[in-house]
């Protein structure tokens, strides 16, 4: 019987964010579950779309692995996670590990752009820790997001790393299954070489989207350029992590050490070639706002830079005031993370008018955007995901509101909540009771990932370079700490 350990440890830090990610980040419930134990590893992640999910049912496949759970936890994107919360969480990890007994293997469902305050290379530490623990002849597998900064220490300390290849991520458990697939290569005798190569330049986010495209074509030449007997992964890399090895980079295993140098060489030069093609323009919020009403078919704003999934606060108002001020009608924006007016709505209750100030408290980019507000309906934030990608997940965003601003010259729409959630799935619309077929323009804090669910209804899509802390113009950046030979790519 092959006994493997499985755990979980994910943050995508944004260094640039405007909070930390303490213990109790990651211990709360928002999109993905709160901090899991034991069995509760299993029980509360089955059925649902992240990696340790799809390693631990591939695993279960196998009558003779015996999976040991240990712990699960994850937090919001946001700025760094404090070391109190990365030193108890990593310790509670090694403690369990040992607790467990011999055992085989570990499985690791990790990020990969993890920042801690005092660690620039987050996974980096945590699996020199474990490796400290485990000793260098245990196989570990790890499991690692699109978007990791992927360092040479974490390639060194995993025996074999899987990422996402696509964004949307699609396919977070099907990168488990694939980390399962090559566990099971390791306890068959066969030993992977892997060659590493990090990227000459930064990616904007809002231009990693693998459905058309560069994006598509790198992860085409992956696939393409695989060794025999190995694989290939490319990781594009999270721009907002002011770090030295911050972008992407390209990954290869098989077999032979010649092979996957071979491989790495030829995918590291077609992603060098694929620069200029991932150039994309971002769009002025009053010019977005100008298009949408002139459109006169449905289209999405995507307030692409205050995504809460990228470390933004989710509270800035650029595209509110666009909208108001060009006198849009049936204009709807969400998720805006606003726990005050939110809770003033609950507390007032559905049919009534309100006085506030929406959004505009937490980086200070923006205005609030200040006025009355219909209460439309109310909602406890509680509701499953209905779209592919966090399938089988429930949100908890707190108290929730779907309020209209009271004007004589727009119609505009906002889904508030007091937890930030992005906009990634029409549930955050319609669980509050919102039929998105009456509202032809919709802003959604999003970067990349609600083009999963709302593309198939047909929307235009414009990427709106409003305010937010996730920039997606990245010439406009002030990094400090990014190694000499990196460059941005800029967005426009």
């Amino acid at each position: 019987m092959r006994r493997i350990a499985v755990a979980g440890f994910q943050h995508e830090t944004n260094t640039f964010g405007a909070t930390l990610a303490d213990l109790g980040a990651f211990e709360m419930a928002d999109s993905w579950p709160p901090l899991l134990r034991g069995g509760d590893v299993i029980s509360g992640t089955w059925g649902n779309s992240l990696p340790i999910a799809g390693f631990i049912r591939a695993a279960q496949e196998h009558p003779n692995w015996e999976i040991v759970p240990l712990l699960w936890c994850s937090a919001e994107p946001s700025s760094y996670v404090t070391d109190e919360a990365f030193d108890q969480i990593t310790s509670e990890i090694i403690a369990l590990i040992q607790a467990a007994g011999p055992i085989d293997a570990l499985y690791l469902d990790l990020h990969g752009a993890m920042v801690t305050q005092s660690f620039e290379d987050g996974e980096g530490a945590f699996l020199a820790r474990v490796r400290a623990h485990v000793g260098d002849d245990l196989p570990i597998v790890v499991s690692l997001d699109l978007h990791a900064n992927v360092t040479q220490k974490m390639v060194d300390l995993a025996t074999a790393i899987t990422m996402f290849r696509t964004y949307p991520h699609l396919d977070m458990a099907e990168t488990g299954a694939r980390a399962a697939q090559v566990l099971e290569a390791v306890f068959e005798g066969t030993h992977f070489h892997s060659a590493f190569v990090q990227g000459s330049y930064l990616i904007a986010l809002h231009a990693q989207f693998t459905g058309d495209g560069a994006g598509q074509a790198i992860y085409d030449a992956a696939m393409a350029l695989a060794p025999k007997g190995g694989w290939c992964e490319v990781a594009m890399g999270f721009p907002s992590a002011d770090i030295y090895d911050a972008g992407p980079s390209v990954l290869c295993y098989a077999p032979q050490p010649a092979a996957a140098a071979q491989s790495c060489a030829a995918l590291s030069a077609r992603l060098a070639a694929l620069e200029p093609e991932f150039v994309t323009p971002l769009v002025m919020p009053d010019d977005a706002a100008e298009r949408a009403i002139a459109s006169g078919a449905p289209i999405v704003l995507a307030d692409v830079q205050d995504n809460a999934g990228g470390g933004a606060s989710s509270d800035t108002t650029g595209v509110a005031h666009a909208l108001h001020q060009a006198g849009a009608r049936g204009a709807l924006i969400g998720m805006v993370h606003d726990a005050p007016l939110a809770a003033l709505a609950h507390q007032e209750g559905a049919g009534a008018f309100i006085q506030g100030a929406l959004g505009g408290r937490i980086d200070g980019l923006d205005p609030p955007l200040v006025g009355t507000f219909e209460v439309m309906a109310l909602s406890d934030g509680v509701f499953d995901f209905t779209g592919e990608m966090y399938a089988g997940c429930t949100a908890q965003t707190g108290p929730t509101a779907w309020v209209r601003l009271v004007a004589q010259t727009s119609d505009v729409h906002f889904v508030i909540s007091s937890v930030r959630c992005q906009a990634l799935d029409r549930a955050v619309f319609e669980h509050i009771g919102i039929d998105l077929k009456e509202f032809p323009i919709l802003s959604v804090k999003s970067t990349v990932h609600y083009r999963a669910d709302f593309d198939p209804l047909g929307y235009e899509i414009v990427p709106v370079k409003a305010a937010g802390l996730m920039t997606c113009d990245l010439a406009h950046v002030r990094y400090r700490n990014l190694r000499p030979s990196l460059r941005s790519t800029s967005s426009n």
